[in-house]
């Protein structure tokens, strides 16, 4: 499993932090099945507590193929950060290219009721014989 470099993103105090891995043991190039994993890590640095209410995901692949992934939480869970908290999931997805990208968005909610999104920075999904790069 190769891991490649960590994209970070800050807003309104809420830090993220994406690294994607190949998962070779589960792709199969031939059939044009590429996997991937990322690894997130969200960190509240606020003066207050925040909650993780809904993840909106963009993922790309190679050739121009896109679709969103939209829902309530992340891995079943809608997290409380309280200041200083962090809290890391792991997920994957799959292509049909060797490469591609993701972005997206967590909203957000303060305890005092102010709602926000939070930017997830691009990240790339570039294939084991490629070189990284955010398309």
């Amino acid at each position: 499993m190769s891991q490649s470099e960590i994209y970070q993103e800050s807003t309104h105090g809420v830090v993220v932090a994406v690294s994607p891995e190949y998962l070779p043991d589960h792709s199969d190039p031939d059939e044009g099945r590429f996997v991937w994993a990322y690894h997130v890590r969200i960190e509240n640095h606020g003066a207050t507590a925040v909650q993780l209410l809904y993840r909106h995901w963009r993922i790309a692949d190679g050739i121009g193929g896109a679709h969103d992934v939209v829902g309530d939480g992340v891995v079943g869970e809608q997290p409380v950060l309280e200041p200083g908290d962090s809290y890391t999931y792991s997920s994957g997805t799959p292509l049909a290219t060797a490469s591609g990208f993701m972005s997206g968005r967590f909203n957000m909610i303060r305890a005092d009721g102010l709602r926000f999104d939070v930017e997830v920075p691009a990240f790339s999904l570039d294939g084991f014989d490629r070189p990284s790069s955010v398309h």
